[in-house]
């Protein structure tokens, strides 16, 4: 019996191998739901929803590019602008590149088993500063005009330094089509792009109760810099 119960075992082994080899992508916001928490070492602590300043962690030396995902700000309702701030040394690319962090994606993905739905803003060079508020309205920079958005409430996205556009004056970003039509977030839009600072709005629909929100960031295998904004499904 002893020569036959070794493939077996082996056999096995390599099952589990398998499925422990079997992960989630956290900041790709169109992937598969995902199940793991953020490491404790680099989530920031939870704040209040009333005004917070604060600095994200720098990743842990040696982390893989694909693992880096840490909260920034943890799950609160930012009635005042929550900002993460980001040493930026500008210009980040000899002329004639770019002189800032450039934006080249933006992805929309609905969790609802974990109850959220999640906006990633994936940046080329450095990752910014940036900030979420919920606001009356959202308004355009330079003009001030209010962006029209769907739902009964606004969060404000805030980039900077950043910029959405190339050389060129073209996008620089991809993106999915504004109306989202997910339960609470309903669409979003672009706010302005203008002297290092790149805004953008949510549509959300809160039912009266305002939303909590969370932030994080990540680093993408092909090397791009993520922020993620989550808002509660509910």
């Amino acid at each position: 019996m002893t020569p036959q119960r070794v493939p077996l075992l082996f056999s096995g082994l390599v099952v589990l191998l398998a499925a422990a080899c079997t992960t989630t992508d956290h900041d790709g916001a169109t992937s598969a739901p995902s199940t793991a928490a953020a490491p404790s070492a680099t989530a920031a602590p939870t704040p209040s929803p009333s005004a917070v300043t604060t600095t994200a962690p720098a990743p842990p030396t040696g982390t893989p590019a694909a693992s880096d995902w840490r909260v920034t700000y943890g799950w609160a309702i930012p009635t005042a602008p929550a900002r993460v701030g980001h040493a930026v040394r500008v210009p980040v690319t000899p002329a004639p590149g770019e002189p800032l962090p450039v934006l080249v994606d933006i992805r929309v993905g609905d969790h609802p088993g974990e109850g959220w739905t999640r906006v990633t803003f994936a940046f080329r060079g450095p990752t910014p500063g940036y900030q979420v508020a919920l606001v009356d309205r959202v308004a355009s920079d330079g003009s001030g005009d209010p962006i029209d958005l769907p739902g009964d409430a606004d969060l404000s996205v805030r980039f900077d330094p950043a910029q959405g556009h190339l050389s060129n004056g073209r996008t620089s970003y991809t993106a999915p089509g504004r109306a989202v039509d997910l339960p609470t977030l309903r669409g979003w839009a672009p706010a302005g792009d203008f002297e290092g600072h790149l805004g953008f709005g949510l549509g959300l629909r809160t039912t009266g109760t305002p939303l909590p929100v969370r932030l994080a960031e990540s680093t993408r295998p092909d090397g791009l810099h993520v922020v993620s904004v989550d808002v509660r499904r509910g």
